[in-house]
Order: structure tokens, then sequence, then C-alpha cells
């Protein structure tokens, strides 16, 4: 069986499950979420068998190398927490529905899971657009569909109308750089950006175009603005999809189309890196400065989303980076493993608290200790980890980070990191704070289901263990030949 099969299967079941629930409108919920799991949890089984060679109308178009095996991966595990997580918000979110049901919060995951899974082997610029837009599209309708809330609505039209002009700008960026080098595979990019004959500006201006289109997607400043109100009115699930899954796409992405931009002896090299560096400072600092100063934990995390999305360009920046046997692509894929646990764990935490009939802001998190202590334990995990507080794995993440721009020298976007990361300390403990003071607050307990309870213990477990044993992830990562050829 090849890869492509799980692609392709999973994107066919989110699809059943639309028709499935058009035809038959009094199916559960619970049963199209669990169909839903079970397919996922299923594909994912299959990955690492997942060997035999691609069809061949897919070969000239599709790569199969560690990076690409380890999205795959990641991709099939976010969609996995995010489906349960939307099973488990379930009662919460029918009630800002139209008619009650969720079939498209089952199955819509699946299509974007698929078009993630083909952006991670993509070989050239249009199968990154065509497995993009896949995404996008998908997104456009989960952020909007909670219908009964006008926050969705807002954010489903703001995204809306971003997406689809860095989309546009994203294309605009495709032509200039296929004039200007007369392909779209990344490879023949980075032969093409190596011969001195090619047009510097207009291979140039081509690849910021492309660099700005997809720094839309991962929320880079100043393409940031929409994640804030586009995060706090999605549901719940959603935002946690958009802030791993989203980013996850677009840095494999980026990943693939910086190792052609900076390849050896590439014309736009020095140009690309200083972009990539002053990018990443700017949103390290414009994701934690304005998070100081939020009262709803939602928009906390949306500006956090935006400061990790700072870290992970600045890594991206040191193209040449080998510490840890790591490259920075394998860093990017490092911290983004760390970065799901922490993530998922922190807007699951909010789901429920928004299921048991409680708000977003800081103040609903007042004494939470004291009504569920569990889960303000497990929230508590998390903030530290998003943190960087050392023995977690956000700190191994932000680690590797600073030790590769120290090791460059870019001493001014480490400052900037550095002081992205004591902003980072000061809010998330904040909201950690608030947790622990139990004066004069309510003693109306907090419920917490044996699943929630395992699923989050799992989480916590792997942020510990990667927080004080990386070394099984590292060698995951490590740099190795293409796993399966596709010549």
């Amino acid at each position: 069986m090849s890869v492509f099969t799980i692609e392709a299967g999973l994107a066919l079941l989110g699809l059943v499950l639309l028709l499935v629930e058009a035809f038959k409108p009094d199916i559960s919920r619970r049963t199209l979420g669990l169909t839903a799991i079970a397919g996922t949890a299923f594909a994912l089984v299959l990955l690492p068998f997942c060997g035999a060679p691609l069809p061949s109308f897919m070969q000239p178009w599709h790569q199969l190398d560690t990076l690409a095996l380890f999205y795959k991966g990641f991709a099939i595990v976010i969609t996995l927490l995010v489906l349960w997580l939307t099973l488990e918000c379930a009662p919460y979110l029918t009630r800002f529905t139209v008619d009650g049901k969720l079939a498209e919060m089952f199955s819509l995951p699946l299509i974007v899971c698929s078009g993630m899974m083909w952006m991670a082997s993509a070989r050239d610029l249009v199968t990154v657009f065509v497995a993009l837009e896949l995404v996008t599209v998908s997104f456009y309708v989960l952020v909007a569909f909670a219908r009964k809330s006008a926050f969705s609505l807002e954010a489903g039209v703001k995204y809306l109308i971003l997406g689809a002009l860095s989309t546009g700008i994203l294309v605009y960026g495709i032509a200039w750089i296929y004039g200007a080098t007369g392909t779209m595979s990344f490879e023949g990019i980075g032969k093409a950006l190596a011969n001195p004959a090619t047009s510097k500006s207009t291979a140039l201006f081509g690849a910021a175009l492309i660099l700005c289109g997809l720094g839309f997607k991962v929320a880079a400043a100043p393409f940031h603005m929409w994640v804030p109100d586009v995060y706090q009115g999605a549901p719940t699930p959603v935002t946690a999809f958009l802030s791993v899954g989203s980013k996850a796409a677009g840095f494999v992405v980026l990943t693939r189309a910086l190792e052609a931009f900076l390849a050896t002896g590439s014309i736009i090299s020095t140009e690309v890196q200083a972009f990539l560096l002053v990018i990443g400072s700017l949103t390290v600092l414009l994701g934690s400065l304005p998070a100081m100063f939020q009262t709803s934990v939602k928009r906390l995390l949306a500006y956090s989303s935006i400061s990790h999305a700072g870290y992970l360009l600045l890594a991206l920046a040191c193209s040449e980076t080998a510490r840890f046997e790591l490259s920075s692509g394998g860093i990017v894929a490092f911290y983004l493993a760390t970065y799901l646990p922490m993530t998922v764990l922190g807007f699951l935490g909010l789901g429920l608290m928004r299921a048991n009939g409680l708000g977003e802001d800081i103040k609903d998190f007042t004494g939470l200790a004291k009504r569920n202590p569990t889960l303000a334990l497990f929230m508590t995990i998390s903030f530290a980890s998003l943190a960087g507080l050392p023995l977690t794995a956000g700190f191994i993440g932000k680690l590797f980070v600073f030790l590769g721009l120290a090791d460059h020298g870019y001493w001014g976007a480490l400052s900037c990191a550095v002081i992205a990361a004591a902003a980072g300390f000061y809010y998330y403990f904040k909201t950690i704070l608030a947790m622990y003071t139990t004066e004069g607050v309510e003693t109306t307990a907090l419920t917490l289901s044996t699943a929630s309870k395992a699923v989050a213990g799992v989480l916590v477990l792997i942020i510990l263990i990667l927080g004080v044993y990386p070394k099984p992830l590292q060698k995951v990562l490590t740099a190795s030949p293409a796993v399966v050829s596709a010549k």
C-alpha cells in the first residue's frame, strides 16, 4: 500500500460522512464522530507500513522523505485530536448551529488532513497551491460554522477576505518565479537560482510575494492581524486546528520553498535570509507584547500563536544549522512536535470550560484549582510549556532556536526572541496565577470525563518526556535520504 492510498482514503471518508448525514439526517453526531475518529486512527496505524511505490501519475509531483513522513503523521495526529475535541465539545457547539448538526465538523477535518498530507510531499508550486487551497477553503467553512454566533460569522468573513487576498499574492509570486526560472518544481527552482544568468530582481520579487502569501498562512507579521479575531470567533476545536494544523501546513511549504531559495549558490539567498530575520523578529515581538494586555485567554493564545510563528521563522533563517544533527527544517519540525501537545491541551481546557458554561476570560479561570484541581494542573503544565519553562517540551524547542541564532551571530534577532520569551512568562503565568487564586470564588465543581482525563494525561506525559529526553524525536527527524524514491 502506498501513502497516497491513505491520503485519498481520508478525503473519501470525509465526503462519505457528508453524504451519509445528508441522506440520513437522523444519524447521531456521536456515530459520525466516532466513525471519523476510527478512520483517522486506522490511517495513523497504517502510515508506518506504507512503503509501496506511488502510483505512476503521482510520482512527478510527490516525494516521500523523512520530513514528509513526519508531517503526514503530524497531520493525522492533530486531526485525530481535533475530532475528539469536537466530540467532547458537541453539546456546547450544537447551541450555535442552525439545525444542531455537526456533520461538517467531523468530515471537513478529514479533507483538511488530506490536503496537509499532500502538501508535505509536494515537489512543485502547483501541487502546493492545490493542496493549500483544499486546506484553506475547508477552513473557511469551519471558522464560520457556528452560524448563530455573530463572532463566528465575523471571523469567517475576515478569514475569507484576507485569505483570498493572500492567495492572490501567492499565485502572483508563483507566476513571477516561473517567469524567472522557467520551472515550478523546487529542485528546478534551486538549480535556476544558482545560475548567474537568472534575473535576480525578477526572482527576488517572486520570492518575496510567495513569502508574503505564505506569511498570512502561518500568521507572520505584518500579515497577522486576522489571527486574534478569527481565533476568538471560531469554535474552539477549529481554533486549535488553525493554531497547530494550519501552521504546520504553512511551515512545511515554507521549508520546501526555502530549500530552493537558499540553495547553494542561490543569487537571492542573502536577501531572503535577511527577510526571514526581520519578519521573524517582528513577529515574535508583535505576538508577545500585545498578549500581555489581553483579558481573553483565547485571544491570548492567538497572540501566542503569532509569537511561536516568529520563533519558527527565525529557525528557518538559520539555514545552515546542523546542531543536534538537525537541519533548520528539522528544528522547525521538532518545535512543531512540541507545540502540538501543549497547544491542544490548552484549547482542551478552554473547550471543557465552555462545555461547563464558563467563559474564556481570565476572570473565568479564577479559582479553577478549586473547581477542578486536575484540569487546573493540566492547564498549568500546558501554559508553563508554552512559556518555555525548563523541563518541559516548550523549553527544548525554544532552546534549539536560540542556539541556532547564537551560532550564526544573529544577535539582534536573538535579543527580540529573548524579550518575547520574557513577555511570555508574564502573560502565561498571569493566567496560571488566576487559576490558583481561590479567595472569594464559587465552589461549583467543574466536571471532567474519564476520556478527557486520559487524553489530557497522555498530552502531559508527552510534554514532560520531551522536556527531559528529546533524543527519540531528534532521531526521527535526523536528515536522511529519501525513504521512497519518487523518480
